[in-house]
């Protein structure tokens, strides 16, 4: 599947965002939210991912990112996207998550009839990956990541948020992904 967005300089630093299918408010609980952050890690460790900033929100993820060249972003975040849908499938389907009786079948749903899924599709496809050469952009970026819970009303100050690399930037407390800074 082309995409007119992709990752065309190996060494590019990049915004990208990355959607649950239908904007399903899937990270609302903290044992969903750790699945990524503990995949997130998984991949800065064994694949070269680099975060400079980040924020999980309920539906989607965004990132600003490069690679160490160990793996290619796209085939990183492939990657990431495949194990962390397994992880999400596996803890929605327990008999303690009151949502599980109408969001797996709506993963399995939209899985229907892919070829290259399985059972389920959590992700939608792409990640939108936008190169950050110009500051004003990469500044724009930034802000955007770091104000969307504060948009969304879910705090009043970005570094309050626990799921976001604001607090690396706005104060002198360490977030939950190591970070290198913009």
């Amino acid at each position: 599947m082309s995409e007119k967005y992709k990752f065309d300089d190996p060494e590019g630093i990049y915004f990208v965002t990355l959607t649950a299918v239908g904007w399903v408010d899937v990270f609302t609980r903290p044992e969903l939210k750790f699945i990524v952050i503990n995949s997130l890690r998984y991949c800065q460790r064994n694949k070269g991912l680099i975060i400079n900033a980040w924020c999980l929100m309920t539906s989607h993820l965004h990132m600003i990112i490069r690679s160490s060249g160990e793996q290619l972003l796209s085939n990183t975040l492939r990657d990431f996207k495949k194990f962390t849908s397994k992880q999400i499938i596996k803890a929605i389907n327990v008999p303690s998550e009151s949502r599980r009786g109408w969001m797996a079948p709506l993963f399995s749903e939209v899985a229907d009839g892919l070829q290259r899924v399985q059972l389920y599709k959590v992700w939608q496809d792409g990640n939108h990956p936008e190169i950050l050469i110009k500051r004003r952009f990469t500044e724009q970026k930034l802000n955007y990541i770091h104000n969307n819970p504060v948009a969304e009303e879910i705090v009043e100050n970005p570094e309050d948020y626990l799921f976001s690399s604001a607090r690396d930037y706005y104060t002198n407390k360490k977030g939950l992904l190591d970070l290198e800074l913009l």
